[in-house]
């Protein structure tokens, strides 16, 4: 593993680097369950599956959180998911691939697959994405990562109490603990990307030859 402080630090097969630790998602459940912690949207009782070939972000962080999101697909009942939270203030993707499947009644179980971005001169490119997962595999390399950085200090917005961090602002709503533990790069390269995702939050998402279809059973799933 190469230096810390300068070039770049790459890992095989990288999976969930960091997860929020059971004290701190229990912190926040608490909070969530009292009222004092704002919910920007509650998940589905779905995750999704996402493939790249290639991921190019600048400005990277990642850190613990926790989705609130229903228990079912039926029902009221809500329930807390820990998860890893990355984030990029600017993202390229080659060949990216979304899939979710839904046991629809009478039909059996249908795959909602979209592709995007199999030109490599037209990328997926998003700004400001946080993407919320449960599961990651992929090769990665960083550029000037630094480990063990608290969460608020990622935020790449000057203020009063230190220089501006490298990834993206916190998101409003976003349930963590803002002294927990973080990471950040100035670049992440990640290759044969494998994720489980709750949620995906972009300022722009720009899909590049769209193509989004439907189809029986669950062979067309991403992975």
């Amino acid at each position: 593993m190469e230096s810390m402080a300068r070039g770049g630090t790459r890992w095989k097969r990288f999976a969930l680097v960091m997860v929020p630790s059971v004290a701190a998602t229990a912190a926040i459940g608490i909070g969530l369950a009292q009222g004092a912690l704002a919910a920007s949207f509650a998940v589905s009782g779905q995750q999704f599956k996402v493939t790249a070939d290639y991921l190019d972000g600048a400005g990277f962080a990642q850190y613990g959180g926790v989705d609130v999101g229903y228990k079912e697909m039926e029902g009221k009942e809500k329930v807390l998911h820990p998860v890893a939270i990355s984030t990029f203030r600017t993202a390229r993707i080659e060949n990216m691939c979304q899939s979710v499947v839904t046991d629809v009644p009478l039909l059996g179980k249908i795959t909602l697959r979209l592709k995007a971005g199999e030109d490599r001169d037209r990328p997926v490119r998003a700004e400001n994405l946080y993407l919320d997962i449960s599961q990651l595999d992929a090769d990665a390399k960083f550029k000037n990562i630094d480990i063990g950085v608290a969460v608020k200090d990622t935020d790449n917005a000057e203020g009063e109490d230190g220089p501006a961090g490298k990834g993206p602002a916190l998101k409003p709503g976003d349930r963590v603990q803002e002294n927990g533990f973080a990471q950040q790069a100035e670049r992440a390269q990640l290759w044969d990307v494998k994720q489980t995702a709750w949620a995906t939050t972009a300022g722009s998402f720009t899909l590049n030859g769209l193509s989004m279809r439907l189809h029986r059973g669950t062979d067309k799933e991403c992975f």
